[in-house]
């Protein structure tokens, strides 16, 4: 803003005559008006900066509401996989992490086919799915883990008139960054595998 510079000068001497109490007490009407109108326009001024403060303040918000949107969508995560052993998967004197060797599907490459444990990279709202195929000798009994917390479950008594028999069961988890998921084979069962009944899958619904 440009400022006229006969107003400056106009301040500067008024400036120094109020300082200079034992010469004046008072400046002259002229003087005193455009004192007036130069205070005015500070205050109109300042309000103006705060506005634009304000607006600023509004449009970094903004910025960062549309970049959590943005990270939002671009998160996708899903997984399908499958058993790579081709026949019965135990029994095992203790509990076991039932490993999906083959992987169908790693959007996001949240599962690990080595362990069988699906990470979640970002926290949200996920969906899994889990199925088996087991026959009639042992039970069959599969737990869908997160973390150490037992969720959902599905089982076969064994049978002796029963030949063989197909299971699963789902979840919808609220996950936070870093929590795992697997499916736990309970000591003493078993289940079928390959080539593509026993499967295991999730997916990320929406992230927070």
């Amino acid at each position: 803003m440009n400022v006229n510079i006969s107003v400056l000068m106009l301040l500067f001497c008024g400036l120094t005559l109020a300082q200079n109490t034992e010469e004046t007490q008072s400046c002259s009407p002229d003087m005193c008006e455009l004192l007036k109108e130069f205070g005015a326009m500070k205050e109109k001024l300042a309000a103006t900066e705060n506005r634009l403060k304000d607006s600023e303040i509004r449009l970094t918000n903004s910025e960062n509401q549309i970049l959590a949107l943005k990270n939002q969508f671009a998160t996708k995560v899903a997984f399908s996989a499958k058993t790579s052993t081709s026949g019965a998967i135990g029994p095992f004197n203790t509990d076991t992490t039932l490993v999906y060797g083959t992987v169908i599907t790693n959007i996001g490459n949240a599962y690990n086919q080595n362990t069988g444990i699906f990470t979640a990279p970002v926290t949200g709202t996920y969906y899994f799915t889990f199925f088996y195929h087991a026959g009639h000798e042992y039970w069959a009994r599969l737990l869908l883990m997160k973390n150490s917390e037992i969720i959902v479950e599905t089982a076969d008594h064994p049978s002796t008139h029963d030949t063989a028999d197909n299971g699963g069961n789902a979840a919808f988890l609220q996950l936070q960054r870093g929590d795992q998921v697997f499916v736990r084979m309970a000591a003493n069962t078993y289940v079928w595998g390959g080539p593509h009944p026993t499967t295991f899958s999730g997916f990320l619904i929406n992230s927070v």
